[in-house]
């Protein structure tokens, strides 16, 4: 997957996961505020991956 790629999914998987534990609060459903949570860790290590591949790129690119 590219930087772009990780990125998008990580911020759909961490907007999920919010969604997930907004439900799982209003309706008494821990299952479903855990799930939620764990979707948003998720998602906030794609973002990470992403910008990680975005550095490497950028010092690859920068060495001559």
């Amino acid at each position: 997957m590219g930087s772009t790629s990780d990125k998008i999914s990580g911020m759909a998987n961490e907007a999920m996961g919010n969604v997930k534990q907004g439900i799982g609060k209003a309706t008494g459903n821990d299952r479903l505020r855990a799930e939620g949570k764990v979707q948003e860790i998720k998602g906030e290590g794609q973002q990470t991956l992403g910008k990680a591949k975005d550095a490497v790129k950028d010092a690859v690119d920068r060495t001559p």
